[in-house]
């Protein structure tokens, strides 16, 4: 690694304290490669115990092996970065930019990313997977990926599986780990996953989003270009009224929802062979309706789906059901995704 090499990669960290990167913010400093060893200078002056660990660790990543000398000295307010300092991101090696996302957590959102992409890949498609749930990364069980992603000449090497490529915070932090970041850290780690990752050429990038609408969802509208969202809910009113809120967030930061997914649409029972609406059926799709949002198809509950995440072989893989309906999911988020491509008279 170079010293502008490094400088780069370090400067897709961002300064807690400030609307810069830590480079441009001098949080930074003292940047140098000597021998093959590199190292910094970290000024933690001003930052919460919380925000010098987050930070530490957010460098880490950025610069593995580097040596780290810290100091306190910075007291005044970092420099902030004006709002057209920091433009939306394009990625012309990508087409599309997916972001699956949901309200609320436990409505299967990251199970219908894995499979989504996964039959999206097995239909020809180059696909990248991109776990940005920052707290619970769940991609690589789903995909059955274990070990660490390699940096090659200051880029980070996504991990293959199933067709695709993956890239997790699980594969770029010590396994068990628990990621304590406050949001703008965390949504500083999915732009530094996206930007510093080589992806080469994609037709879609789906990116497992995390629930809710924090920082990482505004970090997606603001500084990634023509990004798009599909949002997964269950049936139930409660995942419903969150799943609004989510589409609600996308149309006022101007992201285009190309779709809703109805999971756990109703329950398949493996002994006696009949099915319950255990949460109810038919409401995302309701929803789209009200909402004018493609609906995409409904995803039944089986023991065969759950056990093929667990066992990190994704259910479009294994048939049955619910890989029938992943698989016809995907044909038709991939027909939404032809149009938006098709030429407008």
């Amino acid at each position: 690694m170079t010293e502008n090499e490094l400088r780069q990669s370090l400067s897709s960290v961002r300064d807690p304290a400030a609307g810069a990167d830590v480079v441009a913010s001098g949080r930074v400093s003292g940047i140098t490669v000597r021998g093959g060893q590199p190292g910094f200078v970290l000024d933690v002056g001003g930052l919460a115990a919380g925000e010098v660990t987050a930070l530490k660790e957010a460098l880490e990543a950025a610069a593995p092996g580097a040596r780290i000398i810290t100091t306190s000295e910075m007291k005044a307010q970092p420099k902030r970065a004006a709002p057209h300092d920091v433009p939306a991101a394009s990625f012309p090696n990508i087409r599309h930019i997916l972001a699956v996302a949901s309200g609320k957590g436990g409505v299967g959102k990251s199970t219908i990313a894995a499979n989504l992409a996964v039959a999206m890949a097995q239909d020809g498609m180059r696909v990248g997977l991109l776990d940005a749930d920052i707290y619970g990364p769940s991609v690589p069980t789903l995909l059955g990926l274990d070990g660490r992603a390699e940096g090659v000449q200051g880029r980070i090497q996504p991990m293959q599986a199933h067709g695709l490529k993956a890239l997790s915070i699980a594969a770029l932090t010590k396994p068990g780990q628990a990621v304590i970041w406050r949001g703008p850290m965390a949504a500083a780690a999915m732009m530094q996953m996206l930007t510093d990752a080589d992806w080469g050429q994609l037709d879609v990038l789906v990116i497992d989003m995390p629930p809710g609408t924090g920082d990482i969802q505004l970090s997606l509208a603001q500084k990634i270009g023509g990004a798009k969202a599909v949002v997964v809910s269950t049936p139930q009113d409660l995942a419903l009224i969150d799943a609004e809120k989510a589409i609600a967030m996308f149309g006022k930061v101007g992201v285009p929802v190309v779709g809703i997914v109805e999971n756990m649409s109703t329950f398949h029972c493996p002994k006696c062979g009949e099915t319950t609406d255990i949460f109810g059926h038919g409401g995302a799709e309701e929803t789209s309706r009200a909402r004018g949002v493609p609906f995409l198809g409904a995803v039944p509950l089986t023991m065969s789906l759950r056990e093929s995440a667990d066992a990190g072989t994704p259910a479009v893989l294994a048939g049955g059901a619910a890989a029938d309906a992943l698989n016809a999911v995907a044909r038709t988020l991939m027909k939404q995704l032809e149009t938006i491509d098709a030429p407008h008279e």
